[in-house]
């Protein structure tokens, strides 16, 4: 599928889903500006805007590495105006930057809810808040929530982060009624099994035989991005069912060990690997 000519612009794309994210619409012709808070690569924190912006060159596209807080509205504003100014539009927009935390109620600080609200959901939303014009003025675009279905059964033990992620599926729901009259859609994609990325790695969330490649979720952003807006938004998907009912039937694939199958796991044990 090919998109040449279309610009992405994707948060939390230092690294994990994010990077795998703009290498493979660099591969299939998209324009990336690559926007994170990691500049430096850390042993820590293996990553940065300009080794994904390296990545994507390596394609053979253009890549604009900007250095962007998604709490800061005058950052996220910047970024938007400096990625028309300087790649001339924006057709795709995936909110994938996250920030994690997962605990009851009572060991859940004020300072933990303010940060998962703010990266999670006031992230996404601002972020939404500052491409959309642009999408409503070409009359195309997509967006996507890195966020899962509503599912109540996913809050006990996490209910901070629960709200922010659902919250992020919300305007997904809520923007496809409003917008897809000016051909832009919005939906939320989540993954069926833990996906291998720093942030399972760093918890010891599984191992090799629990998780799949984030390539199925790259897969999954690409045949979304590759559908009529208009027609196809409001969604809240999840990646192994939603290429399924496009015709996949192999997944081996994407299994990080070759052997072995790994397991569907609810919304309650789901990380993103944008999370920090």
């Amino acid at each position: 599928m090919g998109f040449e000519g279309r610009v992405a612009f994707i948060t939390g794309a230092s690294r994990g889903v994010g990077k795998t994210l703009a290498i493979a619409l660099a591969r299939a012709g998209c324009d990336i500006a690559v926007a994170a808070r990691s500049t430096e690569s850390t042993e820590r924190l293996p990553g940065s805007i300009h080794d994904t912006a390296r990545a994507v060159e390596a394609e053979g596209r253009r890549a604009l590495p900007l250095r962007v807080d998604v709490r800061d509205d005058q950052q996220v504003d910047e970024a938007i105006a400096r990625t028309v100014d300087e790649l001339g539009r924006i057709d795709f927009l995936i909110n994938n930057a996250g920030a994690l935390h997962w605990r009851s109620l009572l060991e859940t600080p004020m300072s933990r809810f303010d940060l998962v609200m703010g990266v999670n959901l006031r992230g996404a939303f601002a972020c939404t808040r500052a491409a959309l014009p642009y999408m409503v003025e070409a009359g195309y675009g997509h967006i996507l929530m890195m966020s899962p279905p509503i599912v109540h059964e996913g809050a006990p033990g996490k209910i901070g982060y629960a709200i922010s992620k659902f919250g992020m599926t919300l305007i997904a729901h809520g923007l496809a009624g409003e917008v897809r009259p000016n051909n832009v859609a919005c939906n939320a994609l989540w993954p069926a099994t833990l996906i291998e990325s720093p942030t399972t790695i760093d918890n010891e969330l599984g191992g090799p035989a629990m998780w799949r490649k984030p390539d199925i979720l790259a897969d999954a952003a690409i045949a979304i991005f590759g559908k009529p807006p208009r027609s196809f938004t409001g969604k809240a998907l999840i990646d192994e069912d939603f290429l399924r009912a496009e015709g996949v039937k192999d997944f081996t694939r994407y299994r990080c060990d070759p052997n072995t199958e790994p397991p569907r796991i609810g919304f309650q044990f789901q990380m993103e690997a944008g999370a920090v």
